[in-house]
């Protein structure tokens, strides 16, 4: 009887992949570098050596398939990556096509935002939920749908694009090209210039923060953990940072739930680790600009699968 799958979680840096159980549980796992500025066959053949790895630990005779969640759009037939950023020479792929020339087993490919959601509906903070809006807020801001306890895709297969929605129309440039894009306001890039900006303000009026003892004084290492470290310690700039990026967060959200008429949000990603008031913010803020009757029913959920969310809801696609 099939009792597992593997789940590859393709990433620019890292291919982390997983055995999973029918119960959401990794019970082995793989990483190697994925090797992205080497173009796609390298990556390809990365991908490959995890599964192979794997095969080699576990009764092949009981793998249900191989689930690959990949960053770019998929197509609606689960075949082409198209366009995955920071992979250099990769336009659209056939990545189903590749693996099935090695693999004889089911294999099915999707987005990684939408795996990430498929994993949290199926044994994570959204497993009570039958619809949802996932959320990935880390490096960037990305999304998935959750609809009828399943991924919803549009007519193009590239529904969930949550970090460009644009809150601002003479906002800052986002790396899409446009302008206003709640990514450009609190993606990790933007998010650390941000508080770069206010530390620096902070130093000519003879204040100083947190964040900048934590980085020992090199403000090129600010991060999202190093801003929500600082604001676990008290740090009254970290908690106006977060509580901001929080609040703009939630205008977006607000956004989507007027038109696809959901409550709920559930937040992964690097940021689900940040202290409990952004969370609050983030639904004070949804709610407060939601329509009437949606106000009362505003839930934002902190995702719980961490790190493993990728690998685990790539499985899930051929369970």
């Amino acid at each position: 009887m099939n009792t597992f799958a593997i789940g590859v979680d393709l990433g620019a840096t890292k291919i982390k992949t997983g055995a999973v159980d029918t119960k959401g549980n990794v019970f082995d796992r793989v990483a190697a570098d994925t090797k992205a500025s080497k173009g796609p066959t390298t990556v390809i053949n990365q991908i490959l050596y995890t599964i192979s790895v794997l095969c080699s630990r576990c009764n092949q005779s009981e793998c249900m398939g191989i689930g690959i969640g990949a960053p770019g759009v998929v197509s609606l037939d689960g075949n082409v990556v198209s366009h995955p950023p920071n992979f250099s020479d990769w336009t659209e792929v056939d990545l189903k096509d590749a693996i099935s020339k090695v693999h004889s087993l089911p294999i099915s490919v999707d987005n990684d935002a939408n795996v990430a959601a498929l994993a949290e509906a199926k044994y994570g903070a959204g497993v009570n939920q039958k619809d949802f809006l996932f959320v990935i807020w880390g490096t960037g801001v990305g999304g998935g749908i959750i609809l009828d306890r399943k991924i919803f895709h549009g007519p193009s297969g590239g529904a969930g694009e949550i970090g460009h929605i644009s809150i601002d129309y003479n906002g800052p440039l986002c790396n899409c090209g446009n302008r206003g894009c709640i990514e450009s306001y609190i993606g990790q890039r933007y998010l650390s210039q941000r508080t770069r900006e206010i530390l620096e303000a902070m130093k000519i009026n003879g204040r100083t923060s947190n964040i900048e003892q934590l980085v020992n004084g090199n403000l090129d290492k600010i991060e999202p953990s190093i801003i929500s470290q600082a604001a676990e310690q008290g740090d009254q700039s970290a908690i106006g940072i977060l509580q901001e990026a929080g609040e703009l967060l939630g205008y977006a959200l607000a956004s989507v739930f007027n038109v696809l008429d959901l409550n709920v949000a559930v937040i992964g990603g690097g940021i689900s680790a940040a202290p409990q008031f952004v969370f609050q913010a983030i639904e004070s803020s949804t709610r407060s600009r939601v329509l009437k009757p949606h106000q009362n029913h505003i839930q934002v959920l902190r995702a719980n699968l961490g790190n493993n969310a990728g690998i685990i809801g790539a499985a899930s696609l051929v369970m």
